[in-house]
């Protein structure tokens, strides 16, 4: 009885190297895999539609509609009640920013140019139709013609993963 007592009241010893294993295992794991995930920058006021695409988001130029304005790399560029209420195809304000933009990045290839410049836009899920049509063809006028639509991607049993991209003619769900 005296020695289990006294084996009891010994002090324990941490061993520390198992411990450094396992957290040089979890740092190498969260380094290779860190590059997986590409997440667009997120607005509050924005509630993006739903979809099942699995293309993740490519780091381009985004345009983002809230419910009241039309921002370019987070700077307003026009309201979306103008916008609307304009009868031309264009909207001027998208326009000179997305030129002011292209000439700030020229082409690589003759093969880039022909392909034309890469956006995404960020719209809420409520914006009406005619305003993201108008969105899309200034764009494609302003030779920014590949189109990507920002969308929530939700698995087939519809809960929210995370923020991906699709391409403006592929997107379903």
């Amino acid at each position: 009885m005296a020695r289990q007592h006294k084996r009891q009241n010994g002090q324990g010893k941490l061993n520390l190297v198992s411990l450094m294993d396992i957290f040089t295992i979890l740092v190498f794991f969260l380094l290779v895999n860190s590059s997986d995930v590409e997440v667009l920058q997120n607005n509050k006021d924005i509630k993006l539609p739903e979809s099942i695409a699995e293309k993740k988001p490519e780091n381009n130029l985004v345009v983002m509609v809230s419910k009241s304005d039309i921002l370019v790399g987070g700077r307003k560029v026009a309201s979306v009640a103008s916008a609307l209420a304009g009868a031309e195809s264009e909207i001027a304000g998208l326009k000179t920013e997305l030129e002011y933009q292209a000439s700030r990045k020229p082409y690589r290839s003759p093969e880039e140019e022909e392909k034309g410049r890469d956006v995404t836009i960020m719209g809420d899920q409520g914006i009406p139709y005619k305003l993201l049509k108008k969105i899309m063809t200034t764009c494609a006028k302003s030779d920014f013609r590949n189109i990507s639509l920002a969308v929530s991607q939700v698995p087939n049993d519809g809960a929210e993963v995370t923020v991906g991209g699709g391409d403006a003619a592929g997107v379903g769900g």
